[in-house]
């Protein structure tokens, strides 16, 4: 189990919502698949709040990950001057604290979270929360330089990964935060969302029968890992780590 009670380094994944045009067939879906209970805009695991859902009628797809920051506005000066957009700019999100919305060079969306009453994800790294996120794009060069430049990270290969063109993303205190996979033929570039399941198998089927799709199943160096679609079409995986 991994508790988070307080703010964590820049750049690093704090939290993750998704937009969805119907809000009561979202929570029955992921209640289904994750066990979550709901409080409004948040979804719960044992009462904390993990993830965030809410409403509306021309949602993006995916779920939007979103890289920490103590300073929001300062971040957001960043994005735009390594050759980032910003779809909105910082605001206050009540006591909880600021967010902004941006895309990077490659065409990614992604978030920035300045935590005040609220550090984000409060359990991850353990079945039914975040494990990980991702950047699959056809742009991963541009994408390298920019994340690199705004948030410090540094870049480590995959030797798991031989026939891949991957590579970490480190922070400048060696924590591993996530990674970048060049793929030329991908449709879009987007961050991807890893959630950790105690048994890939049994989630995938709980993914079928609460109107879900699941287009594979199969083992990796890294668990065996379930890709799947929700009812919206937001696709995600699932992963029962070792």
């Amino acid at each position: 189990m991994s508790p988070v009670e307080t703010n964590q380094p820049l750049g690093t994944p704090v939290w993750i919502d998704l937009a969805v045009p119907d809000l009561d067939r979202a929570r029955v879906f992921y209640g289904a698949v994750f066990s979550w209970e709901f409080d409004g805009g948040d979804c719960l695991l044992r009462g904390v709040p993990v993830a965030g859902l809410h409403h509306t009628v021309d949602p993006t797809p995916g779920w939007q990950v979103y890289l920490a920051t103590d300073d929001c506005a300062g971040t957001a000066e960043a994005v735009a001057e390594a050759g980032g957009t910003l779809l909105r700019e910082p605001h206050d999100v009540g006591d909880r604290g600021r967010a902004a919305l941006a895309v990077d060079p490659s065409s990614a969306r992604f978030g920035l979270w300045e935590g005040h009453a609220f550090p984000g994800s409060c359990v991850v790294n353990e079945p039914d929360t975040l494990v990980r996120n991702d950047l699959v794009t056809p742009g991963a060069a541009e994408a390298r330089e920019f994340y690199c430049t705004v948030f410090g990270f540094t870049l480590d290969g995959n030797d798991d990964l031989p026939d891949a063109d991957f590579t970490f993303l480190r922070r400048p205190d060696g924590h591993e935060v996530g990674g970048i996979f060049a793929l030329r033929d991908a449709p879009t570039s987007a961050w991807a969302t890893t959630f950790e399941v105690a048994d890939a198998d049994t989630s995938a089927t709980k993914v079928r029968d609460a109107g879900g799709e699941v287009a594979s199943v199969a083992g990796t160096p890294y668990g065996r890992m379930a890709t799947v679609t929700d009812p919206f079409g937001t696709g995600f995986t699932l992963i029962a780590r070792p």
